[in-house]
């Protein structure tokens, strides 16, 4: 096996170089990107019984599959792990999946109006915030019980704690708790989604960046600020994705405490701007802690890589588990990126799908992972300053990055 990925792994080095794939050099390292991620959650999928065979496959399928066909195959494939995922935390949280789906048809049944059940969406346009019947009853588990039965589930599980990167600034670290395959999805990017029509609303604007280091950039211009999730909570309920959970000093840090996350998010915003109004989330989710990850120090190598992943909001039943909220309309707004710029183009668009879906990410272990620091190539941009602590890991796909 050892010897499949060693061979996986040097036709990842040689395909990152190729400098036929796009002549754009933003698009050709988010193609890159994309052909390393084909090829890691392919190899994943395959598992350990996989041979040289199918290795050989794979490489076969990235040399000559077109972009938009192995992109693809990377959504299907990351949905798989998600709803993998997905199942075990309902066989941890739910007492009896049975009955509970039993006790929703027929409250549907004796009520005309129609209701969604509390996996799904939890309040509708017209739906009042204040009463939030559908919550499922879910087992008294704390956020510490659900994480390491998960592991006991999966294999693994995360943790916040002291980062091993040697500078006074890295805080907190976000380590792997067990072992995970190089190709798992390790960890999900929380937050609030902003697409480029509603970057005035992030907190902060125009300086968004100035005091929020929980801000990640997707290539199409999407925004997910996880800053106000924080840690999550203790139990599965409704989040609108203004309120700001509870952040305990011994998991972010004395300087990131809730004065200046309350300062930050007090610019006055329209609760009508948050375009699905609210969902119910599971706080607990184990996963949904990326944003605690820390950029490698010199000498050291990142072990994940980001992953565009767009949820179906059709898979009601996982919508609980997925923690982020879109702020602005439920149709997406036609935009163009000119530069550093976004411009409205008029009119609308829904993806090129008729399926809606949720903006996320997530991330992708690049290696074998077993008890460590996850490590994350934050590749800042070359153009502006960089913090003191930041050695770039390559600074040609930082420079292509945002090009």
């Amino acid at each position: 096996m050892a010897f499949l990925f060693h061979k996986f792994q040097e036709f990842v080095k040689t395909l990152a170089k190729n400098s036929m794939l796009s002549k754009n050099p933003r698009q050709l390292q988010f193609e890159a990107d994309i052909n390393r991620l084909f090829l890691y959650t392919s190899y994943n999928r395959l598992g350990r019984n996989a041979d040289e065979a199918d290795v050989d496959e794979i490489i076969d399928m990235a040399s000559k599959a077109p972009v938009a066909d192995q992109q693809k195959q990377v959504q299907e494939n990351i949905h798989l792990q998600i709803k993998s995922f997905c199942m075990s935390m309902d066989e941890l949280l739910l007492p009896d999946v049975k009955k509970i789906n039993e006790g929703i048809e027929s409250s549907e049944q004796s009520n005309p109006a129609p209701r969604r059940s509390g996996l799904s969406f939890a309040i509708g346009r017209n739906t009042p915030s204040v009463k939030h019947h559908d919550v499922p009853e879910t087992r008294p588990l704390e956020r510490a019980d659900v994480s390491q039965r998960l592991k006991d589930l999966i294999g693994y599980t995360l943790d916040i704690k002291p980062s091993q990167i040697p500078h006074k600034e890295a805080g907190q670290g976000l380590f792997l708790n067990g072992e995970c395959d190089v190709g798992a999805v390790v960890a999900v990017y929380p937050g609030v989604i902003y697409s480029p029509a509603y970057y005035r609303y992030i907190p902060g604007y125009p300086r968004v960046n100035a005091q929020n280091s929980y801000l990640i950039t997707r290539y199409d211009g999407t925004v997910i600020n996880a800053q106000p999730w924080g840690s999550g909570g203790e139990t599965r309920d409704f989040w609108d994705g203004l309120t700001v959970p509870e952040i305990r000093p011994n998991m972010q840090g004395g300087e990131k405490g809730p004065d200046r996350f309350w300062k930050l998010l007090s610019k006055p915003l329209d609760q009508r701007q948050l375009g699905n109004r609210g969902n119910i989330l599971e706080g607990r989710n184990p996963l949904a802690l990326a944003h605690f990850a820390n950029h490698p120090a010199k000498d050291m190598a990142p072990n994940v890589m980001i992953c565009p992943y767009d949820f179906p909001l059709t898979e009601n039943e996982m919508r609980v588990y997925i923690p982020n909220v879109v702020f602005g309309d439920a149709e997406e707004v036609k935009m163009k990126r000119f530069g550093s710029f976004w411009f409205k183009l008029g009119g609308s668009r829904n993806g090129g799908s008729d399926i809606p879906v949720l903006k996320t990410l997530v991330l992708v272990a690049t290696k074998a992972l077993c008890d460590e620091e996850v490590l994350l190539n934050y590749r800042l941009s070359n153009s502006k300053r960089r913090p003191e602590w930041y050695t770039p890991v390559d600074e040609e796909e930082d420079r292509r990055r945002w090009s």
